[in-house]
């Protein structure tokens, strides 16, 4: 039975290879690796890639150790537009983060990818030139997601449907479409009138799973493991999701269907992987 965690991080510095050992053993096959924000690496290079060769080879790193099949998003972190503009100013941020998003298209395009993200907009309030420059570079990277053919992670605030209906008119004039668009840390809003073609990818807490699976199976799991020494287990650990997946099957609340769909078919559809 294959069992996705759709999105976490990890660091050299956390528990890394530990974490998704533990993860492997509550019932866990696949991971998506999503790069994890390293805003001084950007500020030092003025480029995202020599970061994102980090994120590659942490994942190949435990893939090696774990044997468990790792993917990989890769994108300019949204919060980083505010270090980037203090320190270079609103032009060059926009400029470097622009670049930040060729350059993820460009693995994606050699397939050391599977999608750009998470980028998006902050998730705490900014000032309107750094909510209105953000939104600028997020529909950049969606326009450069269809360009190479893959999905598209989207960090943002807290929103309900009206909130996916505004990402799905910007993917709209971006030209990629809603199915391609992963909204991160989504709430359980998994029928297509409340997320309007957006496809949400749930925190998996217990309540929230609950509810999606009443509407649904079109949506991920996801546990935003940030793998910080400082805040252990933060957002969700990771045996969360494989944990969540048995009670539920136990329950009766999830079928073997549901699984198959919400980890395997789902994943291939969105992200064009084979989920082996």
């Amino acid at each position: 039975m294959i069992i996705l965690d759709n999105h976490m991080h990890l660091r050299r510095d956390g528990r890394y290879i530990e974490a998704v050992k533990e993860f492997k053993k509550a019932g866990g096959t696949h991971l998506i690796l999503c790069h994890m924000p390293m805003v001084g690496e950007v500020l030092k290079n003025k480029s995202y890639m020599p970061s994102y060769q980090k994120t590659l080879d942490m994942a190949e790193e435990v893939s090696d150790a774990t044997n468990i099949k790792i993917f990989v998003t890769v994108g300019p972190y949204p919060a980083d537009y505010l270090p980037l503009r203090d320190k270079f100013g609103r032009e060059k941020a926009k400029e470097i983060m622009f670049k930040g998003m060729e350059e993820a298209r460009h693995l994606c395009n050699e397939g050391k990818a599977i999608a750009i993200g998470e980028i998006g907009r902050p998730h705490f309030e900014v000032d309107k030139q750094a909510w209105d420059d953000s939104n600028e570079i997020m529909a950049y990277g969606m326009k450069l997601a269809k360009e190479a053919g893959v999905a598209v992670v989207l960090h943002t605030e807290s929103m309900g449907s009206d909130g996916f209906n505004e990402l799905a008119e910007m993917a709209d004039r971006a030209g990629i479409e809603r199915g391609k668009v992963v909204k991160h840390f989504s709430p359980p809003l998994v029928t297509r009138e409340e997320n309007h073609g957006i496809f949400p990818s749930v925190l998996a807490t217990e309540k929230a799973i609950r509810e999606a699976i009443k509407k649904g199976n079109r949506f991920f799991m996801e546990t935003d493991y940030i793998d910080d020494p400082r805040r252990p287990g933060a957002v969700l650990g990771l045996k969360t999701v494989p944990k969540r997946v048995k009670k539920l099957m136990a329950e009766g609340v999830m079928d073997e269907e549901d699984v198959y769909k919400i980890h395997k078919e789902n994943a291939e559809q969105v992200y064009g992987i084979a989920m082996e």
